[in-house]
């Protein structure tokens, strides 16, 4: 962690900015999930205080930030809610996908032959469906097992994702094996497993959090999508923000416009801090992409007492 920071650090350009602006952006949704208790002046499923309910479809800075929705909910307690479960699924999904990707590569790359052939087909057909299309069909199967939580909305987008683990680790274990310190681990006996785990976990691994980054802003676009189609998670286990854009159209058709823009809002924030978060640390990691910050160099002063001397 101290060598990417220092990475960082020593990059200069649009691309540090890009990252550090992506990183702020995101860190306030963060702020929204953690503390949502205590920001949220209502609970995600509340529109009603002790028996009364809240007023329908009330406008924002009427007594409430961004107004209510015709549910009686209030719109601002329902984005910040929504916050805690966007970045749940989103980082239930991805860390999903890793777990189970990366080591498929790892193998597939390192042993080749018919589990590489297999394996690769496997996953060459399923990232040859589409993401949203994959991820209705999952949901369709986990919600009559398990009901419209956050975890069956984690591993729908999981299987979509679990492809690029694979691909990405694969290629770069595949140019990896014939190095010399894998060759050097070999001559002295090392086993197919440990050279995987001790030589090559570490070097290959260094592009997954990228990849995950970016993945993270394609998860927020599909489960919000899913939601919008009523397919997600259920209004009555969390706040969703495309759930929330759905139930808004209407309205907004005739002029009743904050219940649909502000979950529509936080989804664009979102979605563009954690690609600017994919994009610069892309650049800000990559030797070749990287533009490297530029330290003056002085020579060391002689002092006059040699000088003499000399």
């Amino acid at each position: 962690m101290r060598g990417l920071w220092r990475t960082i650090w020593d990059t200069k350009g649009v691309a540090r900015w890009v990252l550090v602006g992506g990183v702020l952006v995101t860190l306030v949704f963060v702020a929204f999930a953690l503390l949502a208790p205590w920001i949220a002046p209502y609970g995600f499923a509340q529109n009603n205080i002790d028996g009364t309910k809240l007023p329908k479809l009330a406008e924002p800075g009427s007594g409430y930030l961004f107004g209510t929705n015709d549910q009686f909910y209030d719109v601002f307690s329902r984005v910040v809610w929504g916050s805690r479960t966007a970045l749940q699924v989103i980082a239930l999904s991805v860390v999903f996908a890793g777990i189970i990707g990366v080591p498929l590569g790892l193998v597939s790359g390192f042993l080749g032959g018919w589990v590489d052939r297999l394996l690769v087909f496997v996953m060459d057909a399923v990232y040859s469906f589409p993401a949203l299309l994959l991820a209705i069909v999952f949901s369709f199967l986990l919600n009559d097992k398990v009901g419209g939580g956050v975890i069956p909305a984690a591993l729908s987008l999981t299987a979509i994702y679990i492809p690029q683990y694979f691909r990405v680790v694969r290629n770069t274990t595949v140019a990896a094996r014939e190095a010399t310190y894998v060759e050097a681990a070999r001559a002295i006996g090392a086993g197919p497993f440990t050279i995987m785990r001790k030589y090559l976990f570490n070097n290959v691994v260094q592009s997954v959090p990228v990849v995950a980054t970016l993945n993270a802003a394609d998860a927020l676009g599909t489960l919000a999508a899913l939601g919008f189609l009523g397919l997600g998670i259920q209004p009555t286990e969390a706040a969703e923000w495309g759930y929330d854009i759905s139930r808004g159209l209407d309205d907004a058709q005739s002029g009743v416009w904050w219940p649909a823009f502000f979950p529509a809002m936080a989804i664009i924030l979102l979605i563009t801090s954690l690609t600017f978060v994919g994009e610069g640390l892309n650049e800000t990691v990559n030797p070749a992409l990287r533009r490297r910050r530029h330290r003056p160099f002085r020579f060391p002063q002689r002092d006059s007492a040699q000088e003499v001397s000399s």
